[in-house]
């Protein structure tokens, strides 16, 4: 008899199975899905539920360095999740008994992992055994992660489900790129994200070296790129090779992004004759398109750029070598007379015909060095040959447009982070949507997309909060079959995921809990333990239900640059948090599910608004909302006191008055509800008026249960009439 994992399976891929006892089906939460699995009864014994493991492996085919060492940080992981000593029972010389796993690889790979590297696998489980079958070590590596996920402790024993995958991306080109250059990463952050990406299956990172904030890539030609343009903060060569060989261990390609010839300003400032006749008098401090651009039309530049991308080059061996080519302006160029006389000459009357003119001399370049350009959606010309590659900042209409020109591209346009949006509103963004314009052999150009993070408002401490979880929904998106798009299951494999993030070093969950205790920890120093724990308590429990300020609502509240401060409540909380979905659930339960149907323009996105399973009970649901809205109220006055204590939460009083007021609000509205009795028409505006507020939030976050709030006075608000007037008498 064959049943689903999820219900919502069925809608995912046709991934279907079968029972497997008590409580594991449930259990099973592979993200991202894989193309095609079947579930088989039974299970396989890692750990018995009393003992020691008897687990073993064995390569039945050629195996290198690289999948040796993979197979032993798969056997670690394994080891936390299954105890009995796993790593000890699968590295015994003597493996006679043991619940074995057979991996087969026909290959390494290519020696440079490359856009066509064959990354599918099979994984089969039995009861008895477990085999792995790959074409590359890339392939094996993503079977080992979905092994990895599909470990369950049931009943005190630590099996793998029983179950057949065969699984490949859909698309070729799934990366993610990390802006170092507004604020420094240091190695091991960089390592954390591509330590997580290996999890999401992700293949590039994409590694954005130089802005007019900072030059961060060490050249022995051209010293001066860091020693003068980089404030102190970069890598070395030997770093730089390092974090490649890191990547590569992983089955990740590094793409390295060196932008010109605008976003120019640190080569400048090193190299002043590399400019366009600015003004230049240090390292941009604010964000933005300040003006520094390359000359296009001097040899001179033309010969730095050969050598340091044949510098560059050697370092980085991937075909593809990014040159950004975004948001060139050229203010620059038309006020200097040199340069505008060079385009007269040629006929150029605008900026984008002379960044074509440079575009096109960088290719012979590139080509000398055996590299293949990609860069930003600037660089889409008719008079580039068809083998670049174009990254879509500006969405999917640009993507689909340089398809039909016959240019490959990656979409990022709905991936970028800062933008703060959903798990879901990502996820169901589609790099070939399901009404696409192309026909087959236009959809075979694009390749895949890219996730986005740009740094001007994170640095080491918040980066892994901004980038995780979210990034495990888009890299299913990249990944998975295209018919997925079940956002509630989606969500609730996503916080099982989220946590097995940690089981690789990535700090999303204990980088915002750190920088909290350090907000109470740094407030008045005479507060007594009682109202410091107090208040601790009651900050988290605010950061659980908001989120942050979009880049451009931040940039527009706090006027963000190089040196602003990144430590305030705004850098201690996470977009979309787990508590949109458990309330969203909730609410569900006590009123029943919002009617589908598409949003108004300019509407606030609800994507997320949706439970991550486990139905309750109206009657749990209303006791679930009662304790929330209770909670919210009586956390209130430690935090007025942590504001009124701390200078940076001192913006957060009115934040915390406001969210006192929606606990009110939510709990009046439960009362209503339970009386199955409307309220009065005051109470209902004054409701939707505290609602209007939350919606604009405040200290720089937003509360992300305000969709859901308001479903729930709505809802009061449709009951029947009351008979008398008494059930409005708790209004304010």
């Amino acid at each position: 008899m064959k049943l689903h994992v999820l219900a919502s399976l069925a809608l995912a891929g046709g991934f279907a199975c079968s029972a497997a006892g008590v409580g594991l089906a449930q259990e099973i939460a592979l993200m991202p899905m894989p193309s095609s699995a079947q579930r088989a009864d039974g299970a396989l014994t890692v750990t018995p539920a009393s003992g020691l493991s008897h687990f073993a492996f064995r390569y039945d085919a050629s195996h290198d360095a690289r999948l040796e060492a993979a197979t032993l940080r798969m056997l670690d992981r394994l080891d936390r999740t299954c105890g009995g000593d796993v790593r000890r029972s699968a590295l015994a010389t003597d493996t006679s008994g043991a619940t074995l796993l057979t991996i087969h690889v026909a290959g390494p790979g290519g020696a440079v992992q490359g856009v066509d590297e064959d990354e599918s696998y099979t994984l089969k489980v039995t009861p008895e055994a477990a085999t792995l079958t790959a074409a590359t070590d890339v392939g094996a590596m993503h079977g080992m992660e979905t092994l990895l996920q599909l470990a369950t402790n049931v009943r005190g024993a630590c099996v793998l489900p029983a179950i057949s995958i065969e699984d490949t991306p859909r698309f070729r080109w799934r990366g993610f790129m990390l802006d170092v250059s507004r604020h420094f990463e240091p190695v091991p952050a960089v390592e954390r994200q591509i330590d997580a990406m290996a999890v999401a299956k992700l293949n590039v990172f994409h590694w954005h070296l130089s802005e007019h904030q900072a030059f961060r890539a060490e050249s022995k030609l051209f010293p001066k790129l860091t020693s003068v343009g980089s404030d102190g903060q970069f890598y070395t060569q030997d770093q730089m090779r390092a974090v490649v060989a890191y990547a590569r261990a992983r089955g990740i390609r590094v793409v390295p992004e060196f932008d010109m010839p605008g976003h120019a300003t640190s080569w400048i400032v090193a190299y002043p004759e590399l400019g366009s006749g600015e003004d230049l008098h240090g390292l941009a401090i604010k964000f933005g398109v300040p003006p520094g651009e390359m000359d296009p039309t001097s040899p001179a530049v033309y010969k730095f750029v050969d050598a340091l991308v044949g510098e560059m080059g050697a370092i980085f061996p991937d075909a593809y070598f990014h040159i950004g080519g975004d948001e060139a302006p050229g203010d620059s160029w038309m006020k200097n007379p040199k340069i505008k006389a060079f385009m007269d000459k040629h006929g150029f009357t605008k900026p984008d015909e002379l960044q074509a003119y440079f575009n096109q001399q960088l290719l012979p370049i590139l080509k000398k060095h055996g590299k293949q350009m990609i860069g930003w959606d600037e660089i889409l010309n008719p008079a580039l040959p068809k083998n670049i590659v174009i990254q879509s900042w500006r969405g999917e209409a640009s993507l689909s447009a340089g398809a039909k020109q016959g240019y490959q591209g990656i979409l990022s346009a709905p991936y970028y982070l800062d933008g703060e949006k959903t798990s879901a509103q990502m996820f169901l963004a589609d790099p070939i949507p399901v009404d696409t314009t192309l026909d087959a052999g236009q959809q075979k150009l694009i390749l895949g997309g890219e996730v986005c993070m740009w740094a001007e408002q994170l640095d080491a401490e918040t980066v892994d909060s901004r980038v995780w979880p979210r990034t495990l929904a888009i890299a299913e998106r990249f990944w998975s079959p295209q018919n997925d798009r079940d956002t509630s299951y989606m969500y609730q494999r996503l916080r099982r995921v989220s946590a097995e993030l940690e089981d690789v070093g990535v700090m999303h969950l204990a980088g915002p809990e750190r920088l909290r205790r350090n907000l109470v920890s740094t407030a008045e120093a005479s507060a007594q333990p009682e109202t410091r724990a107090a208040a601790g308590h009651a900050l988290d429990l605010l950061a659980s239900v908001t989120e942050p300020f979009s880049f451009g609502e931040r940039y527009n509240a706090q006027r963000t640059d190089a040196r602003t401060s990144l430590d305030r409540l705004v850098d201690a909380v996470a977009a979309d948090p787990p508590a949109r979905q458990e309330i969203a659930g909730a609410v569900d339960a006590l009123i029943g599910k919002a009617a589908p149907g598409k949003p108004a323009p300019h509407a606030p996105d609800t994507s997320g608004d949706v439970s991550a399973g486990g139905r309750l009970s109206r009657q749990d649901a209303m006791s679930d909302l009662r304790r929330r809205f209770a909670a919210w109220q009586d956390a209130v006055p430690a935090l007025l006191t942590l504001a009124a204590q701390s200078p940076r939460m001192d913006d957060a009083g009115p934040l915390a008055l406001l969210w006192g007021e929606t606990g009110a609000v939510g709990t009046q509205a439960l009362g209503y509800l339970d009386a199955k009795t409307a309220p009065t028409a005051e109470w209902t505006e004054h409701a939707r008026e505290v609602l209007d507020r939350a919606a604009k939030g405040g200290a720089l976050v937003h509360f992300a249960y305000v969709g859901s709030l308001r479903r729930l006075v709505d809802a009061a608000a449709a009951l029947p009439a009351p008979q008398t007037a008494a059930m409005g008498s708790d209004a304010k």
